[in-house]
């Protein structure tokens, strides 16, 4: 099964709408949701733990990555909404290489975005995500149904005054 990306887009759009409904926000929101996506990845580097050589601890539990894993999803979808580049079909890169490497991939493909907003540049950050995901050993199936059940999650979050 690949992403069935025309749903996870619908159902980013009725977050987002909503979102922006209920906080009465204006225009693209774009840099706040590049960072958001930054910053979403560094919680995902922190539960995986693969850069911090200097500590034993393990990384947090596999379902926990994968739900960090999928905050990326949405802010990547959101931006893919705020720029018009729903006609993509991204694709897993196989690659060899370890995971600070692929972070550190993800983090300079969203500095190109930023800097480049084209729509190759946006379908190689979502290339270059879903290589992340498979790196860390989810299959397509298993994150578009985290997506999904975050996505009710952050409804609900809406529906509680998050």
């Amino acid at each position: 099964m690949s992403l069935q990306l025309e749903k996870l887009f619908s159902m980013q759009r009725k977050l987002d709408g909503r979102i922006a409904e209920e906080h009465d926000l204006k225009g693209d929101l774009i840099a706040e949701r590049t960072l958001a996506l930054q910053v979403e990845l560094g919680e995902l580097a922190n539960e995986t733990r693969c850069f911090k050589f200097w500590s034993l601890k393990s990384s947090s539990p596999r379902e926990v990555i994968l739900e960090e894993y999928v905050d990326g999803v949405h802010f990547i979808l959101s931006l893919g909404l705020s720029y018009g580049y729903e006609q993509i079909k991204p694709e897993t890169i196989q690659k060899e290489g370890s995971l600070v490497q692929q972070f550190q991939t993800v983090y300079d493909t969203i500095s190109a975005l930023r800097k480049y907003p084209t729509k190759e540049t946006y379908l190689n950050l979502f290339n270059e995500y879903l290589t992340l995901g498979n790196l860390l050993g989810f299959n397509e199936r298993e994150i578009q149904e985290a997506y999904e059940e975050k996505n009710k999650v952050n409804h609900t979050r809406q529906d509680t005054g998050y």
